[in-house]
């Protein structure tokens, strides 16, 4: 059996487009239903912006393991329609809004979630991107914390019907 303890068994790399139903399926597991992405959304969301998904594949399975994903803007303020609104994606927009960090259970504990944000926010930095927002429950701000964001307090974002805390990373102080 092939150890998956080591980071050295996954692939990264961009989303394809007929993998917008897997991810869904993985938003699913990863989240409450009522904060999942639903599928029709993602796989819009995946065709409008593949290149701001990054997924961990495990190399025996060829499957994802977890995924993080987000959209382009000149905004600089998160907001619940970045969610649903794939047309809200502005390729060449200043910031990223982070919709969603997604690591299988059984996958959990590897390293998977730090792998993923630390590439991203690198890809990000060197396509030119000034800062990167998220929303997370408040369980989450340390982990985001240990990734470089800064907690900027709780959110305007009622997503799901809950609190959510609005951090950022500035990408241009974040490699330094």
């Amino acid at each position: 059996m092939q150890d998956r303890n080591t980071l050295e068994n996954f692939e990264f790399r961009t989303i394809v487009e007929r993998e917008g139903a897997q991810a869904a399926a993985i938003e699913q597991v990863c989240f409450l239903p009522r904060e999942a992405c639903d599928e029709k959304s993602m796989v819009e969301r995946v065709a409008a912006a593949p290149e701001l998904f990054l997924v961990a594949i495990d190399k025996k399975t060829g499957l994802i393991t977890g995924f993080l994903n987000g959209i382009a803007t000149d905004e600089d303020r998160f907001r619940d329609e970045f969610f649903t609104d794939a047309a809200l994606h502005h390729a060449a927009g200043k910031n990223i809004m982070l919709l969603g960090l997604d690591v299988l259970p059984d996958y959990r504990h590897l390293g998977l979630a730090k792998a993923l944000t630390e590439k991203y926010l690198q890809k990000e930095r060197e396509r030119g991107r000034e800062k990167v927002f998220l929303t997370c429950a408040a369980s989450k701000v340390k982990m985001y914390e240990k990734f470089g964001f800064v907690d900027l307090g709780i959110s305007d974002s009622a997503w799901g019907g809950e609190v959510w805390h609005e951090m950022c990373c500035d990408l241009g102080n974040i490699f330094d």
